[in-house]
C-alpha cells in the first residue's frame, strides 16, 4: 500500500510501509528512538526539535548510518533497530530522494561533548508536548507523522 500527498513544498511524496526483510536502499535515514518509555528527539541548530537522521554515507548500509547518525546526535545506543518505512520525495527544484524510516529501542544514552549540528537528546512522550515554537517543521511532516502511527501500530511504542 502506497500513502501519495503533497507535502509543505507542493512536492509529491509516496510512503511504503516495510519490514525488516526487505532491502533499505534509500540516501537518507529517519530514526524513531524509544528510550524509557519516550520519544527521544534531538534539538537541530537551525531547525528545531525533531527526530535524528540524516544521509547515508558512501559505502555505508542504511543500517549502519541509522545508527550513526542516531548516536552523532543523541548519544544513543540502540539494542534494536528496524526498517518500518521508506518513502520518496519528489522534488521540483532539488534533487528527489528516498528515505529510510527505522523504529530504534535505546538501551542507554552517551554523554557526548558534541553532537554535531544538534543540541543533543530531547525526550517527550508525545509530539504534541514539544512547545509549538520549538518544533522543526520536520516533525510536522505527513510521513514522518503517518510513521510514527505505524510504530504505534506495530507496539512497539504506546
Amino acid at each position: 500500500m502506497t500513502i501519495k500527498y503533497l507535502d509543505k513544498d507542493n512536492n509529491e511524496v509516496f510512503l511504503n510501509y516495510t519490514t525488516d526483510k526487505e532491502e533499505a536502499n534509500g540516501q537518507h535515514v529517519l530514526i524513531i528512538p524509544i528510550y524509557n518509555d519516550k520519544l527521544l528527539f534531538t534539538q537541530h541548530d537551525i531547525r528545531g526539535i525533531e527526530f535524528p537522521g540524516g544521509k547515508i554515507e558512501q559505502n555505508e548500509s542504511s543500517l549502519a548510518a541509522a545508527e550513526r547518525e542516531l548516536n552523532e546526535e543523541t548519544g544513543a545506543v540502540a539494542t534494536e533497530l528496524h526498517y518500518i518505512a521508506q518513502y520518496y520525495v519528489a522534488r521540483q527544484n532539488l534533487p528527489s530522494f528516498y528515505k529510510d524510516v527505522y523504529v530504534a529501542h535505546i538501551d542507554y544514552l552517551e554523554n557526548k561533548g558534541d553532537y554535531l549540528e544538534t543540541n543533543g537528546p530531547k525526550l517527550y512522550r508525545k509530539v504534541t508536548d514539544i512547545p509549538e515554537q520549538q518544533q522543526s517543521f520536520l516533525i510536522k511532516d505527513t510521513a514522518i507523522l503517518k510513521c510514527l502511527e505505524r510504530v504505534i501500530e506495530l507496539g512497539y511504542y504506546k
